[in-house]
């Protein structure tokens, strides 16, 4: 069976010497405050910019990256990466709850695992 990704999120990847003032510029341009939590404050998310897509300012520790890429929702992460590995993507590193890997082009995005959603309890 094929799993069905979806696009959940778009990024912006800066070194992290120039974090700060990419938080600033995008909290400007887009109006609103980004949440950044104690667990990782290397990422600025600014939820529902667009419905449904979050937006983040990621703090890279490589000092040449200034790029923009996708985060992929998988229900099922492991299935998914290793489908786009068959399609000719490569994986390049795993990082928390998400696998980060090149298309055939070498433009980076991520696979992220699908949280489920909170149950009502009411």
């Amino acid at each position: 069976m094929t799993t069905r990704l979806r696009l959940a999120g778009a990024l912006v990847d800066v070194p992290k010497a120039d974090h700060e003032r990419a938080v600033a510029f995008w909290t400007g341009a887009l109006g609103t405050q980004p949440e950044v939590t104690e667990r990782f404050p290397d990422y600025a998310q600014y939820d529902d910019v667009t419905p449904g897509l979050y937006f983040m300012v990621q703090a890279t520790q490589d000092d040449s990256t200034r790029r923009i890429h996708l985060d992929l929702e998988s229900e099922d992460r492991e299935a998914d990466v290793a489908r786009l590995k068959a399609l000719g993507a490569t994986e390049i590193g795993r990082e928390h709850h998400w696998v980060v890997m090149r298309d055939p082009a070498g433009v980076t995005f991520c696979v992220v695992q699908k949280v489920p959603a909170p149950q009502d309890t009411s």
